[in-house]
């Protein structure tokens, strides 16, 4: 029985969880904080204990530093929300999954992962791994999910769907971001994500990285990623990013590619790596990877753009963008249980999103915000493809255009699918 009360609002990931379940002894779904990992494990939990829970002078984190197998017990699945507070937990779930040999025994939440010197074991055919983020656009009512990543990988033709989105709802959709407590509702507030990133870097980065942490070079991390949102920023532009700040704020490479693996630890920082079709290539490990972070809103709240100010900077607007829909193709992928890379070769082609399933069959994506911009992202999908059957390479199984502003989802003539954001969905 579940364990949500009245009002839950089903995620995308509901169905895979379910299936993982089914299919393992224990689930661990991982994701930044606030994206509504434990509402979400309760709607599948039998029973229920909260490491983080201050009830009884932190009884339950307690009782389980001192033997975590105490707090193994209740009704299955059994949730352990915020596991990473005991790291030991792990390696105890681990063994009574191996000891019970039955399925769907646990469930465990965390919004960040401890270094792998504090449990033993990796967990691998135990514990399944789920990545929850924020909320896509389909999950919070502002898609109508009608064209979906599964359709376009048949090559069929879509029916026309007409979009509503308007750039002021964009921007607005944007910066209002992806939070859960937020769905549904027309009124936002800007302070959820400041809050956010100033707890990231006064505490969390802190408690992840089991050392004190300069906040102020964290923050001016955070604030370059955002400058350069969803693009290939590299650690030494990051580290020449802050330099010129000119705050006497200053890092070293070391330092920033330090903060940078703390930010993924968090699952702050997205990082999308590069692709090559190749089966076997070496490429996907030294193509540099692109960085985002992991809601719009945060990105937009690290360089204070509001509604209006980023109205008047539409290129700033438009690396937000790209964000946003990159975050919602990692949900719908997730489903699907498609890989997201990006591409980009040694010519200057490129595709914002490569999206690859389990048996290699792929497509390519193009973000733009407006429809003017159309023509000339399906004539570099278009290039790629052409590359691909030279090169006597599988072609891809789509190509699409994803718009902010192009009015209508279609198929062209040449093929490629033009679909509005807010027709997108799983």
């Amino acid at each position: 029985m579940a364990l949500t009360e009245k009002g839950y609002k089903p995620r995308i990931v509901d169905k895979k969880l379910g299936n993982l379940i089914s299919e393992f002894g224990a689930v661990l779904v991982e994701g930044p904080k606030w994206c509504g990992k434990t509402w979400t494990a309760l709607n599948h939990a039998g029973s229920v204990v909260f490491i983080a829970d201050p009830a009884g002078n932190f009884r339950n984190r307690e009782t389980a530093l001192l033997d975590p197998s105490l707090v193994l017990e209740g009704e299955p699945p059994l949730l352990i929300d915020e596991w990473q507070e005991v790291p030991g937990l792990w390696d105890a779930v681990r063994f009574s999954v191996d000891r019970r040999r039955k399925k769907g025994l646990y469930i465990l939440t965390g919004s960040s992962m401890p270094g792998r010197h504090t449990y033993v074991h990796s967990g691998a055919g135990r514990i399944a791994r789920l990545r929850m983020r924020t909320m896509s656009l389909f999950e919070s009512g502002d898609s109508l999910g009608t064209v979906s990543l599964a359709h376009l990988f048949t090559g069929k033709d879509i029916d026309p769907q007409k979009s509503s989105m308007t750039l002021n709802k964009i921007i607005n959709l944007t910066i209002k971001g992806g939070w859960p407590v937020f769905a549904g509702k027309k009124k936002y507030s800007l302070d959820i994500p400041r809050q956010y990133l100033e707890r990231i870097a006064d505490s969390e980065v802190s408690y992840a990285g089991g050392s004190r942490r300069d906040g102020s070079k964290i923050t001016a991390v955070i604030r370059s990623l955002a400058r350069n949102n969803a693009t290939l920023v590299s650690t030494k532009t990051i580290q020449k990013d802050i330099d010129a700040e000119g705050d006497r704020v200053t890092a070293d490479r070391n330092t920033v590619s330090l903060y940078l693996e703390l930010l993924k630890s968090l699952y702050v920082l997205e990082e999308i790596p590069g692709w090559d079709p190749a089966l076997r290539s070496t490429k996907k490990l030294r193509v540099s990877p692109k960085r985002l972070l992991t809601d719009p809103s945060l990105a937009a709240a690290a360089i204070g753009a509001t509604a209006d100010r980023l109205k008047k900077d539409l290129n700033t607007f438009g690396f937000l963008f790209e964000g946003l829909c990159i975050r919602d193709i990692l949900v719908y992928g997730e489903l699907n249980g498609a890989a997201v890379y990006h591409y980009r070769d040694e010519a200057g082609l490129e595709a914002d999103v490569i999206l690859e399933l389990p048996n290699g069959r792929w497509g390519a994506l193009e973000i733009k915000l407006g429809a003017h911009q159309t023509d000339a992202a399906a004539a570099g999908l278009l290039k790629l493809k052409a590359k691909m059957k030279k090169a006597g390479l599988d072609p891809p199984a789509f190509l699409a255009v994803i718009s902010g502003l192009a009015g209508f989802a279609c198929r062209r003539d040449d093929g490629v699918y033009v679909v509005p954001i807010d027709c997108l969905g799983a």
